[in-house]
Parts: structure tokens; C-alpha cells; sequence
């Protein structure tokens, strides 16, 4: 058995209600439990949270990672733009051009989404949260598919892809350059071990992987924070 991908993990100012805007756009439940705090509950048994932890520091730079959110036709792109807008989220420039049709916007703690336009191949039949578009290297990409046991679904000119066998999102890595990591990544992968599983087996096995420890010694809830090859930060949490 291998670490299943339990949670997406943002830093947050408010984190009841960054996690209020996220039910609202992606159209799924709150939980609130004493061992995970405030978390969007995923859409099916095989995905996975997003989770909401307490987070002071200022946002400086673009985040390594994204959302995009597909659409199913011109009004229902316009449907989901204005419901991000009203309930709290905002227009931002990236540098996007306007032929390449999507729409950029910004939760409410200023982290970058995008809208896709409908009939985007690439992201047929991932279902509205259609990927986790992160800026990385083709050797980062390498180490979650085998960390996560996600085949590859793309592998070009250094950009790569991985997808679960049960379907759901893409989560993509677009290659070099590399922006450069300027503190702590706002947005974490946390990797729970099977029922039943072993906690420090999985982290040695990350560990032959190519990660990294980046404190030896467990937090108080018993996560262990670890480095990808792209010095990301992720936590192995105890069995879920």
C-alpha cells in the first residue's frame, strides 16, 4: 500500500471562511472536526480535501499551485465567474493574454484560480475541479507519480501530468523555468497512510523516492513536513 493524497492544505488568514468560499464555488460540504479543523469535503470517495489551518503570513508571490475549473459552455463559464465574484472573489492580471480565454481570478486570501472554456481536450472528463496546475519540474512530477502510485497522463517537452485511476483531477507540472521559492509554500499536499498503515515506513519510502525531511521529529498532531525534489513542502499525517 502506498500514501493516498488526503488533503490539498491551505495557510489562511480566516480559515472558516476561505473554506466558506470554496463551498460555495465548487458546490460541496463543510466539515469541521476536532482532528482536521475546517475542511471542503471532496466530491467522491476517491478524492480529496481541501483543508484550511491557520496561516499569518502575507501573501508575496503567485503560488505554486492552482486550480482549473472547467466549464460546459459559454453561460456556464459566466455562471461560475460571477458566483466566485459575488461571493467574495476577485479579477487579477498574471500576465494572461486575451486570446487564450480563460479567465484569471483570486479567492478571497488573493490565491490564483482559473476558469477554462469549455471544450478544453486536455481536461475532458475531470470533472469541475479539472486540475492542480503547479509550477514545477519534469523530476518533481516523477516523484508524486511514483509517491502517489497516479500514472502519467502526460510527459512533454519537460511538462508532465498525473492522474488517479479512479479519475478526478490532473495535477500538472509545467516545466522549466522554475519560478524560485521564495518561504513557505501557502499550499500543501498532506499524504495519509492506508487504514492500518505505517507512518514511518511511508515516510522512508518517500524518502528512497527523493524527498526530503524537513523537520526529523513529528509535530504535535503527529504530522511529519517533508520536501519534494522541488523543495515543496508536503506532511505524511498518521493513518486516516
Amino acid at each position: 500500500m502506498t500514501c493516498q493524497l488526503y488533503a490539498l492544505s491551505f495557510d489562511a488568514s480566516r480559515p472558516r471562511d476561505l473554506a466558506a468560499f470554496w463551498v460555495g464555488v465548487l458546490g460541496r460540504r463543510l466539515s469541521d472536526d476536532p482532528r482536521d479543523g475546517v475542511a471542503v469535503l471532496p466530491a467522491d470517495e476517491h478524492g480529496f480535501r481541501l483543508g484550511f489551518v491557520p496561516g499569518d503570513e502575507p501573501k508575496t508571490v503567485a503560488n505554486r499551485i492552482h486550480f482549473d475549473l472547467t466549464s460546459t459552455s459559454p453561460e456556464n463559464m459566466r455562471e461560475t465567474v460571477d458566483r466566485a465574484l459575488r461571493l467574495g472573489g476577485r479579477h487579477i492580471d498574471v500576465g494572461q493574454r486575451p486570446e487564450e480565454g480563460h479567465v484569471v481570478l483570486a479567492d478571497p486570501d488573493g490565491n490564483e484560480f482559473c476558469v477554462i472554456p469549455p471544450g478544453n481536450a486536455f481536461l475532458a472528463g475531470c470533472g469541475f475541479l479539472g486540475a492542480l496546475a503547479c509550477d514545477g519540474s519534469q523530476a518533481v512530477g516523477y516523484f508524486w507519480s511514483a509517491a502517489l502510485q497516479w500514472p502519467l497522463v502526460w510527459d512533454q517537452d519537460e511538462e508532465t501530468a498525473i492522474q488517479s485511476p479512479h479519475g478526478g483531477p490532473k495535477i500538472t507540472w509545467g516545466g522549466p523555468p522554475v519560478a524560485p521559492k521564495h518561504g513557505r509554500n501557502r499550499l500543501h499536499f498532506d499524504l495519509a497512510p492506508p487504514p492500518g498503515g505505517d507512518q514511518r515506513a511511508e515516510v522512508d519510502h518517500l524518502l528512497s523516492l527523493g524527498a526530503k525531511l524537513l523537520d526529523p521529529a513529528p509535530r504535535e498532531d503527529g504530522r511529519i513536513t517533508m520536501l519534494d525534489p522541488d523543495d515543496n513542502e508536503f506532511c505524511v499525517l498518521t493513518p486516516r
